[in-house]
């Protein structure tokens, strides 16, 4: 069974998803959810799954290598963005190659990189009157929202849309998709 960490800086409805998806499954499981946020509700989340957590500030992140010895240490296979803002440093993608995943709330090219994220993604969708949004997963590379494509699903981006509305809808695939996405990708590494 593959060890999946999750990394998240807020409410963390995204890492509960997965993280209970995967209680039922025999493919992996969550075994450490990891946040640059004290005060993140992921962290109370994470409590009430039983899952360890481990908190840490950016230069832990940036000036250290500390966190692949937290992530060897607990035995992490696969590492999965789940609402995390902060870019991903070389030295943890060196550490895991074509190990790292996030998910962005836009048809990725368009509406993303570097504060794109949230609400944000949603009001330039509804001002530039696109027809579409929807969730793009993606393999996590230097640049924010760059790595390659591994799915997307769509949705229709409706006349009378607030971000608000659009954003249940995005939601609702990420809900329905992340975890699959994630297990399908699990089964692929003893391949």
């Amino acid at each position: 069974m593959k060890k999946v960490a999750l990394f998240a800086s807020g409410s963390g409805s995204n890492a509960q998803n997965i993280a209970e998806h995967f209680k039922a499954s025999s493919k992996g499981k969550v075994n450490i959810i990891l946040s640059n946020n004290s005060e993140a509700f992921v962290l109370e989340r994470a409590v009430k799954l039983g899952i360890p957590t481990y908190i840490f500030t950016r230069e832990i992140f940036y000036k250290t290598t500390e966190i692949v010895k937290v992530l060897r240490a607990a035995k992490t296979d696969f590492i999965v963005l789940a609402g995390f803002l902060w870019l991903v440093p070389d030295y943890l993608i060196r550490a895991f190659p074509n190990r790292i995943i996030n998910i962005h709330p836009a048809l990725l090219p368009k509406y993303g990189g570097k504060g794109m994220y949230g609400s944000k993604v949603h009001e330039a969708v509804i001002q530039n009157q696109e027809r579409e949004s929807g969730i793009t997963i993606h393999y996590v590379n230097e640049q924010y929202d760059e790595g390659s494509v591994i799915f997307q699903a769509r949705c229709i981006v409706k006349p009378d849309d607030t971000p608000e509305s659009l954003a249940e809808r995005v939601h609702q695939l990420e809900y329905d998709h992340y975890p699959k996405i994630i297990e399908k990708l699990l089964v692929q590494l003893d391949k």
